[in-house]
């Protein structure tokens, strides 16, 4: 039987001919698949468009083509089958060779943070959802939409977090975006544009998202120090920011819960300043030892943009996030999606609101919590028996804690020391800002086995020990 895949897998090839030129066209059509097999935009067994196809698109006879492929042929470029089957023969000319680097050996255990455990994603019900939206979602969402994203995840994200947040949402007033990193970039642009010149971070915070696209749009950047129960109201008062980045429900990294007085502080605050309070409720979702703490932005819904995402509780590669943005916002953070990216992609955004209003997101939530508290649990039972110099901290909720270093115990010198053993642990003091504070020891666990947990204790456990020697 003929080789059919000619005609099954090709695609358009892209040659430019200049007919005007001094070259024959032969030439021209050689010189231009050897230049792309060179450069690699031509692979390894890439089948080429059949030689009369290639001569129809192209607009010359069928043997200016087949000369040039018997040129390349000879050349050993190409290779011809049966049938007339004719496929890229050899790879991309090999760059020279540079002076090879240190081989960088990933660390044995990596107690990284903000990471979910995404070899339990619910496969099976989202492949459900995905079936039924494929069904039965209306034509006309495939087709480009407001910033605001699909009406049907809009709703079913106000009803999840008025139900399970505390929130005060309107529909109206949620827009899709792709994860935290988009999101808290949409607001301190229009901030910025609206005039906001300072914005202000709890320190020690995460540095990676807020304060880099602040300093990139003009914003100078005010740490406001953090104490054992969350941001400290009473420095927050001494700034004169326009917006502040909070995480009042389980501090990023400390783990401090504001309590109800600061929060109702933190609100007068920014009431009196004109100021937004940006909500990054990253992990509330994870709760083991406490009751229920809702949103801030159910008690300010005019004056709190509420963050959140999938990340931590589904997966972080389906860059799905949503912002609740108080109404005088609403339009120009939506405006701001639309010039970005026209959008978060329809057929995602359906499947998860599909995902939600049936409980599956419940469900999985009531299913990880058990895993993730067994790690947790775990991990302080390591660090009593294996490392008790250290003192674990902001232990109720969320995927990772803090473990607090002896002041005698410098903190740069452990995590390096910890790195030779094969042990990835971040340290607290990268994450400030100006404020002075202890030493500590991020441990994440949501993405370790229990075995992996006990035996990375270990390891610091002997760090500690080399490093304070018993007097």
């Amino acid at each position: 039987m003929a080789d059919t895949r000619s005609n099954s897998r090709v695609a358009a090839l892209l040659i430019d001919l200049q007919r005007d030129g001094g070259d024959a066209l032969h030439r021209q059509i050689e010189g231009s698949i050897r230049e792309a097999i060179r450069s690699g935009r031509l692979r390894v067994g890439t089948p080429l468009p059949p030689t009369r196809a290639l001569a129809a698109d192209l607009g010359v006879s069928r043997g200016v083509v087949v000369e040039a492929y018997q040129q390349l042929v000879a050349e050993g470029y190409l290779t011809s089958r049966t049938g007339g089957y004719t496929e890229v023969a050899i790879g991309s000319e090999p760059a020279v060779p540079a002076e090879p680097a240190a081989p960088v050996r990933p660390p044995l255990i990596d107690f990284g943070y903000g990471r979910s455990d995404v070899s339990n994603f619910p496969r099976s019900a989202w492949l459900r959802s995905i079936r039924r939206v494929l069904a039965d979602a209306p034509n006309e969402r495939f087709l480009y939409l407001s910033g605001r994203g699909m009406p049907e995840l809009r709703q079913a994200l106000a009803d999840y977090l008025n139900r399970v947040r505390g929130a005060s949402v309107d529909p109206d007033h949620v827009v899709i975006v792709n994860g935290y990193a988009q999101g808290i970039a949409l607001i301190i642009g229009v901030l910025a544009g609206s005039g906001a010149r300072r914005l202000a971070v709890e320190d020690p915070s995460a540095d990676d998202d807020a304060r880099p696209v602040a300093a990139a749009a003009g914003l100078s950047v005010v740490g406001v120090p953090v104490g054992e129960d969350g941001i400290r109201v009473d420095a927050l008062e001494r700034t004169d920011a326009d917006a502040l980045v909070l995480t009042p429900s389980h501090q990023w990294p400390t783990g401090g819960v504001l309590s109800a007085e600061s929060r109702a502080a933190v609100l007068r605050w920014a009431t009196r300043r004109g100021a937004v309070v940006i909500e990054d409720d990253y992990d509330a979702e994870y709760r083991y030892d406490r009751a229920p703490i809702g949103a801030i932005q159910g008690l300010a819904p005019d004056s709190v943009v509420y963050a959140g995402s999938a990340s931590k509780t589904l997966a972080p590669g389906l860059r799905l996030g949503w912002l609740v943005v108080p109404g005088g916002l609403v339009d120009a953070v939506a405006a701001a999606k639309i010039t970005a990216d026209r959008g978060s992609p329809a057929l995602d955004q359906l499947v998860f609101a599909d995902f939600l209003t049936r409980g599956e997101f419940d469900r999985h939530l009531r299913r990880m919590r058990p895993i993730y508290r067994r790690r947790r649990d775990l991990l302080l039972t390591a660090l009593r028996d294996r490392a008790p110099l250290l003192r674990p901290a902001g232990i109720a909720a969320g995927l990772h804690l803090v473990a607090w270093l002896p002041p005698d115990l410098d903190e740069a010198t452990v995590v390096a020391a910890a790195a030779r053993r094969g042990v990835a642990v971040h340290g607290v003091t990268p994450y400030r800002l100006s404020s002075a504070g202890p030493g500590g020891l991020i441990f994440g666990y949501s993405a370790l086995s229990e075995s992996s947990i006990v035996d990375g204790v270990a390891l610091i456990g002997e760090v500690l020990d080399e490093l304070r020697p018993e007097s």
